[in-house]
């Protein structure tokens, strides 16, 4: 079964994309895996810092992480009808050099979710990563839809999802891009 990671696009510590992740790990089918990982450490993108000393302990880290998974997950936020500024900023790091992209990235199953506490959910956000992900040459999943509005009714005090219907929805969401990952990485 898929080993596969999981990316919030939020470094904020009540983040509903966070409990998003939190709660597709705890959803995941038995025999994967959904790791979830931060982007916390992970600086601003440099030329000049990456010509001088190479990427940053934490990029070289999340990059061996992708790169040996079967997929990735990313949970991102919608900021001003778009995408969230922290994860295009790891992604841009993730892909450096650019010779590296197809080991990281090339022909990598990786779906989208978010949660926003606006009525839409994230679609814009989903929408525009797209182009992005077809750049890195990721094969992006898109046996479900998981935008959830209205977010901060859907989770109770301790993180955890009390709407039964999101519940149910992440549930479905997970195991089918789980199977996706599966069957992908099966034909490799």
């Amino acid at each position: 079964m898929p080993t596969l990671i999981g990316i919030s696009g939020s470094l904020r510590r009540g983040s509903l994309n966070t409990l998003l992740l939190r709660a597709a790990a705890e959803a995941t089918p038995s025999g994967t895996t959904l790791t979830v990982v931060t982007l916390h450490g992970i600086p601003l993108y440099d030329g000049d810092l990456e010509a001088e000393s190479g990427p940053p302990e934490a990029v070289t880290r999340l990059k061996e992480q992708l790169a040996g998974s079967a997929g990735f997950l990313l949970v991102t936020p919608e900021y001003n009808n778009s995408i969230p500024g922290v994860l295009k900023n790891a992604v841009d790091w993730l892909s450096r050099p650019g010779a590296d992209m197809p080991r990281v990235f090339g022909g990598k199953p990786v779906a989208l979710m978010g949660a926003s506490p606006g009525p839409a959910g994230t679609l814009l956000s989903q929408t525009a990563w797209l182009p992005v992900l077809r750049t890195l040459g990721t094969v992006p999943w898109f046996g479900g839809r998981m935008m959830v509005g209205k977010a901060s009714e859907v989770f109770d005090g301790d993180g955890k999802i009390k709407d039964t219907a999101v519940r149910g929805q992440l549930e479905k969401f997970v195991s089918g891009f789980a199977q996706f990952a599966e069957r992908l990485q099966g034909g490799r």
